[in-house]
């Protein structure tokens, strides 16, 4: 059976992105899929990679219990708010922290290429932007897209990588969000049943 993992990258547990999480899970249960959810408001960890790589820092109970289910997931989702041009402090950090060498990708021996260690597992990026799609595709050159899908999703071995964005939120109405909301229930419901 598929197993999907939802990470909400939103800081604020009454955002829109909390409801468009809870959509997508909704849809991947209807599908029949097993579906796990990581808020990362929720977790209790320090997002700052403070050595980098040349000094290990001890991962807290929760990043380790986030890695077991990022292991065990066959499809990952995240979901969160595009913030100048790319994704939330929190989101990042908790990608810093969590996707290590060792984990996520495997740098060889006096080469200048990886392994990637997440090989076989598909994802899909929701995100919400109030910068119109045409603009952020032409003169931002969808940066944080590029970033999560290529230099983040990609890298690890995570393919395919499905990106749906959805905008301008600061100017929609009710009816519109509904509208988004259902879509994305319906992309939980279609993800799950592939």
């Amino acid at each position: 059976m598929k197993q999907v993992l939802i990470i909400n990258g939103h800081p604020d547990p009454k955002s829109f992105g909390q409801a468009l999480a809870e959509k997508y899970q909704h849809g991947a249960i209807q599908s029949g899929t097993s579906v796990d959810v990581i808020h990362l408001h929720q977790l209790t960890f320090n997002p700052n990679l403070q050595y980098g790589y040349r000094k290990r820092t001890e991962l807290e109970p929760d990043l380790i219990e986030a890695q077991q289910k990022i292991k065990a997931a066959s499809h990952l989702v995240f979901i969160y708010p595009t913030w100048w041009g790319t994704l939330p402090a929190l989101l990042k950090g908790f990608i810093d922290r969590v996707f290590l060498p060792g984990f996520a990708f495997e740098n060889k021996p006096n080469s200048i290429f990886w392994d990637k260690k997440l090989k076989g597992k598909s994802a899909r990026i929701i995100t919400t932007m109030d910068t119109p799609k045409w603009y952020y595709r032409l003169f931002y050159r969808n940066t944080g897209h590029h970033a999560m899908k290529n230099a983040f999703l990609n890298f690890c071995g995570v393919k395919p990588v499905h990106i749906t964005s959805f905008q301008i939120v600061k100017a929609s109405n009710e009816k519109q969000r509904q509208k988004w909301l259902q879509k994305t229930e319906q992309l939980g419901q279609r993800d799950g049943a592939k």
